[in-house]
């Protein structure tokens, strides 16, 4: 018999959830341990630990990646204007319920089971869950399209988004990946890069137990200099970062740049089964293409390095295009408990998916790449 049961953190799971695992490094149970450990979800930071289980004969034979929201922040689908309609009827929008791997717009699955009945009874009893504690509102983010599919079968509501991917061809050297742009994006990027060089900058990457504590403590610097510049603060404290370290070392890569023999700027990398993800970045000092460098360039070589198929640089960003990224959709699924807000925003989102694949469509006709007779 199927039970399905709510835990109150990832930590109490510990490895048991791992034989259902994707492949995805997003979705091992050290990632959410790294982040309740470290206290960059938990109380006071608005993101709540909540995994939904499925259990037979004490064995867990599901799960899903649950969170309780008290804010919109750190999820990359934005739904302000959601809570804001919520607001100006005197409803509650928040506590919301998301599934997501916080702070990472990545796609991938968000319903881990081998058997379909349980997938399709972990989702009715989230359902459930949103009737009984009155909660507004589920949302599903960047579910993988088998999932998203699942998901517009039993009736939830269905949303589009944009991000970009690089293609890794089989290029045997980062040269002959130039060779299939236009003459103008192959010259822009060598220009780029021959900046680095004339500024005497150069650039180290690590992985795995070459990443030493000075290592994760320089990017870090980095990376709250971004949130600076931003005037933000960092969702991700360092711990975090240690944590990653210590327990999956051999799925990071660290890129670090360096001027007259000083660190300058560092990315921050996470390696999964067949991509390179492109997660976090920061410098101490401008110079002109060094972001476009440690964020996207020296990924690329890496991946053409050591074979890997695809490189994601982030979330959004059209300027990735020129760089040799492409287009590729992105999708959301939503649970809204009020049937008058359901109707509203099921309107709202059919509105904005024609706008979405305009977009989609423009984003295909600025290829960098040269046409083909």
């Amino acid at each position: 018999m199927i039970e399905i049961i709510s835990g109150s953190s990832y930590s109490e799971l510990n490895k048991s959830i791992n034989h259902l695992d994707t492949n995805s490094p997003f979705l091992d149970i050290n990632f959410f341990i790294a982040l309740e450990k470290s206290k960059s979800i938990g109380e006071n930071t608005g993101w709540i630990s909540f995994p939904i289980i499925a259990k037979n004969n004490n064995e867990i034979i599901g799960f899903m990646p649950i969170f309780l929201k008290e804010h919109s922040y750190g999820e990359y689908v934005f739904d302000h204007s959601w809570a804001d309609a919520f607001q100006q009827h005197g409803l509650n929008y928040y506590p919301k319920m998301i599934s997501a791997i916080p702070f990472t717009p990545i796609t991938g699955s968000r319903v881990l089971a081998n058997d379909i009945k349980v997938k399709k009874s972990m989702i009715k009893a989230l359902e459930k869950i949103l009737v009984e504690y009155k909660i507004s509102s589920c949302h599903i983010l960047f579910p993988d399209k088998k999932d998203h599919e699942l998901f517009n079968e039993m009736g939830w509501l269905s949303r589009k988004g944009v991000q970009f991917k690089w293609h890794n061809s089989g290029y045997q050297k980062f040269d002959e990946f130039l060779q299939t742009l236009s003459h103008n994006k192959r010259k822009k990027i060598k220009q780029e890069r021959k900046k680095i060089e004339k500024n005497g900058i150069c650039i180290e990457r690590k992985q795995g137990k070459d990443i030493a504590s000075e290592d994760v403590d320089f990017f870090y610097k980095c990376y709250c200099e971004t949130y600076r510049l931003h005037n933000s603060t960092p969702y991700l404290k360092k711990s975090f970062f240690y944590e990653l370290v210590k327990n999956i070392p051999n799925k990071l890569l660290v890129v670090i740049a360096k001027k007259n023999g000083m660190r300058i700027a560092s990315a921050f990398n996470i390696i999964g089964e067949d991509t390179l993800y492109g997660r976090y970045w920061g410098a101490l000092e401008f110079f002109s293409g060094l972001h476009f460098e440690l964020c996207y360039y020296q990924g690329q070589e890496f991946c053409i390095e050591k074979k890997i198929k695809y490189f994601e640089g982030g979330a959004q960003g059209e300027h990735k295009l020129a760089r040799g990224f492409k287009p590729f959709d992105t999708y959301s699924n939503h649970y809204i408990a009020q049937p008058d807000f359901r109707d509203a925003i099921s309107n709202f989102l059919n509105d904005e998916r024609g706008r979405i694949n305009e977009y989609s469509s423009e984003l295909e006709e600025r290829t960098p790449y040269k046409k083909l007779n």
